[in-house]
C-alpha cells in the first residue's frame, strides 16, 4: 500500500513538472505541438507569448470564466473573487508580513483554509506555497488556490488600510498617555509627597543634569541600587534601604512605561516622556526579572538636541581623520562602510556626514532601525519587521525612488549586503554599518555573508573603524608626574624616540563638573582604509593578510592603536583609558 502511494506522488510530482515545463515553453515561444502534447490550451499558448510570465494574471482579469480551467491546468483549486472579498482572513496561518512578501492571502471558507495567489502565473510561488503546507498540522487543511488577481489585490490593499488605521490610533493612544506626565523640575521635586515618586523624579532630573545615557535601576538583596552610563562607562550613584520600596520604584516605573504591573517572571518593554528644564525627554524602558526582583534600565533620549545639526567636527576626530573620511564620501557613487561595536558612535558619523551632504541638491534617503536623528530635507525610513519592511525589501524599493544618497543603517544579512553591492555599481552612493573589529574584518564579513568578491571591491571605496575614548576632564586636567610619564615611555618606546618634545601628556585629577573621574565627555577614534586599485588587486589574489596592511601602510593607512597613542601623546585622553577600549599593538 505504502508502495502505491509513493508511486503515486512521484507520478504527480512528475506530471506537475511536465506542466510547468510545457507553461514555460509557451512563454518562451516553443512551437504548438509540444503544448499539445502537453495539454495546454492554444489561447494559453498565445497569451503566454504575448504577455510572458504576466500572462496568468492577464488571463484572468481579462478572463475571469476562463478561471477552472486554468485552476485545473496548474492543478490548484479556484475561488470566486467576490468570495475571497469577503472571506475572513486566518493570519495565524501565514503572518500578515509574509502575505505581503509573498502575495498569498490565506482565507476561511467552509472551515477550510485556503492559500490564495496573488500571483498564480509565479511557479516560484506556488512552490514556496505548497512547502508552507506541507510545514502546517494536519488540523489546519490548507489547500492552494486561486483567484482573479485582481480580487486578491484588492483585500490586501483593504487590510493594509486597516493595520496603518491600527498602527495610528496606538500610536496617538500611546502619546496621549506619555503626554499627561508632568513636567519635572526643583520645585515640583520639592512638592512630591510620594517618597517613591520623588526617589524616581530626582533620579530622572540628576540623570539629564550629569549627560547619562542610560540609568539602571538594580534589585538586590536589601534594596535599590541606582547606576548611570556616563561617557560609556556605569557609575554608581546611590543606594536604596528596603526591598518594598525597590519593588514600589520599579512598579512606578511601568506605571509610566504602560506596562504590566502585575507581570514579574518576563522581561517587559516599555516607554514614557517627561519635560525636564523644558526639554521634552523620552526614556524608552527595560524591565528584567532577578533573583532579587526586577531591574529597569532607562535609555535617556534627549529630543531637543535633534533639532541641532550634527558635525564631523564636534565628534573629536583629528584634522586627519576628518579629511580622509570627507575624500571618502565625496566620490559620487560606491560604497563607504563604518564598523565598530555597540555603542561606538557609527549611527552619529553617519548621520554627521550625511548632514554634510545635504546640499538640497540630490536626493537623500535613509532606511534605519529605528530612525535616531531626524534630518531636514532627508526621506528617512523606519524599519517594520511586523509588517514585513526589512532592510532588503526598503533598499530595493528605494532604488526605484529616484536616489543620489542612500544610508542603509545596519547590513546585516546576505540579501542586503548583495543590493547595497549592486546600488553602488550603480551609480549611487552607499553609506552604511556593520558589525566587524576593524576595516580588514569588514572584507571577510561581507565574504562570509557570500557577497562576490570582484563586486564587493568594485563598489567600496573604504572603510572606517571607530571607536570611542573618553576625553580629559578640561577643568581638572593636568600633566603626568615624571614617573608615569616614564612608565609609558617604556611601554610605547617608538612614540618618544622620534618627537619627545611633542608629548603633552596628561590626566584628570577629578573634580565636581567630571564627578571626580578625570574624564568629560568623549572622542572618536578611527582608522580609515581606502581601497585603492593596488588594494584591490592584491585582496583579488589573495595575499596573506601581513601583505595586505603594508599595501594599506604604504598608502597612508594609520592604525588604530596608532591613532590611540597619537591622542594620548597630545593629552586627549589617558593611556589606561585607550587601553580599556582598544587592543593596543
Amino acid at each position: 500500500m505504502s508502495n502505491d502511494l509513493t508511486n503515486d506522488s512521484d507520478k504527480m510530482h512528475r506530471r506537475d513538472d511536465v506542466r510547468d515545463a510545457a507553461i514555460k515553453n509557451a512563454a518562451d515561444g516553443i512551437p504548438d505541438t509540444l503544448c499539445v502534447e502537453c495539454e495546454v490550451p492554444a489561447w494559453l499558448t498565445s497569451a503566454m507569448a504575448e504577455h510572458g510570465d504576466a500572462a496568468i494574471e492577464h488571463m484572468l482579469n481579462t478572463h475571469p470564466e476562463r478561471l477552472d480551467k486554468l485552476a485545473a491546468l496548474i492543478g490548484v483549486r479556484s475561488i470566486a473573487g467576490d468570495i475571497v472579498l469577503d472571506a475572513d482572513c486566518d493570519f495565524d496561518i501565514l503572518p500578515l508580513a509574509v502575505v505581503l512578501d509573498k502575495q498569498i492571502l490565506p482565507i476561511r471558507v467552509d472551515g477550510i483554509v485556503y492559500l490564495v495567489m496573488g500571483r498564480p502565473g509565479s511557479i516560484a510561488a506556488r512552490n514556496w506555497a505548497q512547502h508552507w503546507i506541507q510545514l502546517l498540522d494536519k488540523q489546519h487543511n490548507a489547500v492552494l488556490a486561486i483567484t482573479v488577481p485582481d480580487a486578491v489585490k484588492q483585500r490586501l490593499k483593504l487590510v493594509e488600510a486597516q493595520e496603518r488605521a491600527i498602527d495610528q490610533f496606538q500610536q496617538e493612544q500611546s502619546e496621549r498617555q506619555t503626554d499627561d506626565v508632568a513636567e519635572i523640575s526643583l520645585s515640583t521635586i520639592s512638592q512630591d509627597q510620594s517618597p517613591v515618586v520623588k526617589l524616581l523624579n530626582s533620579t530622572l532630573f540628576d540623570a539629564l543634569q550629569s549627560r547619562a545615557s542610560d540609568i539602571h535601576l538594580e534589585s538586590i538583596e536589601d534594596g535599590l541600587v541606582v547606576k548611570y552610563r556616563i561617557d560609556g562607562v556605569l557609575q554608581a550613584i546611590t543606594q536604596v534601604q528596603g526591598c518594598d520600596f525597590a519593588e514600589q520604584t520599579i512598579s512606578r516605573i511601568k506605571v509610566l512605561g504602560g506596562m504590566d504591573i502585575g507581570e514579574r517572571r518576563i522581561p517587559q518593554d516599555g516607554r514614557f516622556k517627561a519635560c525636564i528644564q523644558s526639554r521634552n525627554i523620552d526614556f524608552r524602558v527595560s524591565v528584567m526579572p532577578s533573583i532579587h526582583g526586577e531591574d529597569a534600565v532607562l535609555r535617556v533620549l534627549d529630543k531637543s538636541s535633534q533639532n541641532q545639526a550634527i558635525k564631523l567636527e564636534t565628534l573629536g576626530f583629528d584634522n586627519r581623520t576628518l579629511d580622509r573620511i570627507r575624500s571618502l564620501v565625496k566620490i559620487p557613487h560606491g560604497m563607504v562602510l563604518v564598523t565598530g561595536p555597540t555603542g561606538s558612535g557609527k549611527s552619529t558619523t553617519l548621520y554627521a556626514t550625511l548632514s554634510e551632504l545635504n546640499s538640497g541638491e540630490e536626493k537623500l534617503i535613509t532606511i534605519e532601525d529605528p530612525v535616531e536623528y531626524q534630518l531636514q530635507g532627508v526621506l528617512q525610513i523606519p524599519v517594520n519587521d511586523k509588517k514585513g519592511l526589512t532592510f532588503a525589501k526598503g533598499l530595493r524599493s528605494i532604488l526605484r525612488h529616484d536616489p543620489d544618497i542612500i544610508l542603509v543603517g545596519e547590513i546585516r544579512d546576505t540579501e542586503t549586503a548583495g543590493i547595497a553591492v549592486q546600488a553602488a555599481l550603480t551609480g549611487h552612493l552607499v553609506l552604511s554599518s556593520v558589525h566587524a573589529n576593524g576595516v580588514f574584518s569588514v572584507l571577510e564579513r561581507f565574504l562570509y555573508m557570500g557577497v562576490e568578491p570582484a563586486s564587493l571591491l568594485e563598489a567600496l571605496n573604504g572603510v572606517v573603524a571607530q571607536r570611542l575614548v573618553r576625553r580629559n576632564c578640561p577643568a581638572c586636567s593636568c600633566v603626568v608626574s615624571d614617573a608615569a610619564r616614564m612608565a609609558v615611555a617604556q611601554s610605547h618606546p617608538q612614540h618618544f624616540s622620534a618627537g619627545a618634545a611633542a608629548v603633552n601628556l596628561m590626566q584628570g585629577a577629578g573634580c565636581e563638573a567630571c564627578r571626580f573621574t578625570g574624564f568629560h565627555g568623549r572622542i572618536a577614534l578611527a582608522e580609515i582604509l581606502r581601497c585603492s586599485e593596488s588594494f584591490k588587486d592584491a585582496v583579488m589574489q589573495k595575499v596573506p593578510m601581513r601583505e595586505l596592511k603594508a599595501i594599506a601602510k604604504a598608502e597612508g593607512f594609520v592604525s588604530m592603536s596608532e591613532v590611540a597613542m597619537a591622542a594620548v601623546l597630545e593629552g586627549k585622553t589617558t593611556l589606561t583609558e585607550v587601553q580599556r577600549v582598544i587592543a593596543m599593538e
